[in-house]
């Protein structure tokens, strides 16, 4: 398999990872966010335009089953004005960025944000660590707490996010998962099963829960799923920390085995 067929493969699991997130949430959280969505390009542009994380409005999955050019930016942009939203972020492979992406950049109001990292791994099994917690998968009664405890764990605001995220357990695909101190639920995963890949999308633990190995219990028992569910490869993707510091999920990540595979910046975009 050649390189740019691998990088499709792990953009377009992103990418449909963050359209279930976004687009399965109800009609009312949808109308009270301003939230709105479409499928432009080849990828998917998705926007939240009350997000006081400013996250949530992000176009991605593009230069795939068509070329990134001048016209499909311009869509994206457009859909971000029409909505009226303040900000939006493109992520976009550097691979297929085009030759005149300096120009079409300047076109449209993009500059040059922070830096991601893009992790993948064939699928195999993943150590589990030895640890009090206990990992179950998370039934949809059980949603809005989960959803609680992810949002809680990343630190963002839960009146967006708690209802927005807890419509994904239980969708096709999607599976949640929970680790327990005894009935204290305590960290909060999920993984998306789309085609060939696993994607790892979104995992974090309660501040005054960490250090008990629950994200290694999290990735094992999300690894497990999906080597059952017969996929072809894991990924995943997380901030690169600046020079000197530390990113704890990419810490467990690559000791689950996930390698980087490639840095992508994030293209902010401005009205």
């Amino acid at each position: 398999m050649s390189h740019d067929r691998i990088t499709e493969l792990l953009e377009t699991a992103e990418a449909e990872s963050v359209w279930g997130y976004e687009t399965y949430a109800t009609p009312e959280v949808m109308e009270r966010f301003g939230m709105a969505s479409a499928r432009i390009g080849g990828g998917v542009a998705l926007a939240v335009r009350d997000d006081a994380t400013n996250y949530w409005s992000r176009a991605l999955g593009f230069g795939f089953s068509e070329p990134l050019s001048a016209e499909v930016v311009a869509s994206v942009t457009d859909f971000y004005r029409g909505n009226g939203n303040p900000i939006a972020v493109l992520n976009i492979a550097p691979s297929v960025l085009p030759v005149d992406w300096d120009a079409i950049c300047a076109k449209e109001g993009i500059t040059g944000g922070g830096t991601w990292v893009k992790l993948a791994r064939p699928a195999g099994l993943v150590a589990a660590p030895e640890t009090e917690l206990r990992v179950a998968e998370i039934e949809p009664v059980d949603a809005e707490l989960w959803a609680t405890v992810l949002t809680r764990g990343f630190g963002m605001p839960e009146e967006l996010l708690v209802p927005m995220s807890k419509g994904v357990v239980g969708q096709p695909g999607w599976t949640a998962y929970g680790a327990y101190e005894g009935d204290e639920l305590v960290a909060a995963a999920t993984v998306l099963i789309t085609g060939e890949v696993a994607e790892f999308c979104g995992a974090a633990t309660l501040p005054e829960h960490r250090g008990k190995g629950a994200q290694s219990a999290l990735l094992a028992a999300r690894a497990q799923k999906a080597v059952a569910a017969g996929v072809k490869w894991f990924s995943a993707e997380t901030g690169k920390p600046d020079e000197g510091e530390k990113n704890s999920s990419l810490n467990n990540m690559v000791r689950a085995g996930f390698e980087i595979r490639y840095d992508r910046r994030n293209w902010i975009w401005r009205p």
